[in-house]
């Protein structure tokens, strides 16, 4: 147990590494741009360039809050907080939220005034010149953000990169107003800025919810489950894995619980060490620290237990609110029979157990029936 304790703790020390050095350089990065932007902004007075440049303030802001994150999350347990202080992150990115949201309808309303009041624009060779490096810079930027995030399964920093990406786009936008200005005298700066303000107010406004969502706690997706399952599944002997449950106590600190199905010819000794097994590889590869893995019992040599079991998945299946059977154990000399069922969220759990019990009795009236409700929680 220590050992496996120390790997978690270094795979851990080095991940929050990662992404605090990934988000210095996009911080420094992004304060270069906003500084040369603003210059050409003001130099040529451009309304685009100057709301492009706070566009790019906003990503140096979102780097502030992935390192804070990282810090806090790495912060140990106290008695107070048994999981960390992780979760004040969301605090952090609500403000930041705010102050994007304040920022882009600032820029919308800025641009909406040019656009009533046109002032026009004077470009040099030079401020395109910079325009177009910066673009460059951002699609470098975005690439290697992205790629450090899959590296150490950070989503904070996948859709930082993501969002560089896209902000090269914004930028090369601005580029070729700039270049229609300077062809054909045609100004589409103010225009563009209200694209640009836009995209700046969605930004926020998905921060926002994105930020509340994790508060209040979401439904995880079907790629992340499906991936837990593929890596537990991929040891050997494992059987099947269930219920897979997941807890966010702060950006990259997730827990998480499963049951797997072995064999009932294993011992205590090899279920402990596949577990152990499982534990570590899932935090290798994805960052999530499973605190229990329950383990169900599989009928290997019983041919009766194989045919009731097979009798019982197409009686209990039959239900359009019966999503999943799993865990069925069958012992037919104590006579008894053990199994899960999920069940959708629009059918009444009791009625529904009701049911499956009376169905299953019906079945084999000589067994005592264990029927385990489980919550449709993910994907």
């Amino acid at each position: 147990m220590e050992e496996k304790s120390s790997d978690i703790a270094v795979l851990a020390a080095n991940r929050e590494k990662t992404i605090v050095k990934t988000s210095v350089i996009g911080i420094i990065t992004n304060l270069l741009l906003v500084g040369f932007k603003a210059f050409v902004g003001l130099i040529s007075n451009s309304i685009a360039v100057i709301l492009d440049a706070v566009n790019n303030l906003s990503d140096a802001l979102s780097s502030v809050v992935t390192i804070i994150g990282a810090k806090l999350g790495a912060k140990q347990p106290d008695k107070k907080h048994p999981l960390g202080y992780g979760r004040i992150e969301y605090l952090s990115s609500m403000i930041v939220a705010a102050l994007v949201l304040y920022a882009g309808i600032t820029s919308l309303v800025e641009s909406i005034k040019k656009i009533i009041h046109p002032e026009a624009a004077d470009y040099s060779t030079v401020s395109l010149i910079i325009i177009g490096v910066a673009i460059a810079v951002k699609l470098v930027l975005g690439l290697y953000v992205r790629k450090q995030g899959k590296k150490v399964s950070s989503g904070a920093l996948e859709a930082s990169g993501s969002d560089a990406l896209f902000d090269a786009i914004l930028s090369a936008s601005v580029l070729a107003s700039a270049i229609v200005y300077l062809i054909w005298g045609v100004s589409l700066e103010a225009y563009v800025g209200v694209v640009i303000a836009g995209f700046i107010i969605k930004a926020g406004i998905e921060m926002m919810i994105e930020t509340l969502n994790d508060i209040i706690g979401k439904r995880e997706d079907a790629e992340t489950t499906k991936e837990l399952k593929e890596i537990i599944c991929a040891e050997e002997n494992v059987l099947g894995a269930y219920d897979v449950t997941l807890f966010n106590y702060g950006p990259n600190k997730n827990y998480g619980s499963v049951h797997i199905e072995l064999p009932d010819t294993m011992s205590v000794d090899d279920v402990d060490r596949i577990t152990r097994r499982i534990q570590t590889d899932v935090f290798k590869k994805t960052g999530v620290i499973l605190t229990g893995i329950g383990v169900y019992s599989f009928n290997t040599s019983d041919d009766e237990a194989a045919k009731m079991r097979n009798t019982i998945q197409k009686t209990v299946m039959a239900h359009d609110w019966a999503l999943q059977m799993h865990g069925f154990y069958a012992d037919t000399e104590k006579k008894t029979i053990r199994f899960d069922v999920v069940v959708s969220f629009e059918v009444d759990r009791k009625e529904a157990l009701e049911t499956l019990c009376g169905e299953v009795k019906a079945l084999y009236p000589e067994y005592d029936i264990l029927i385990v409700p489980d919550v449709d929680i993910a994907d």
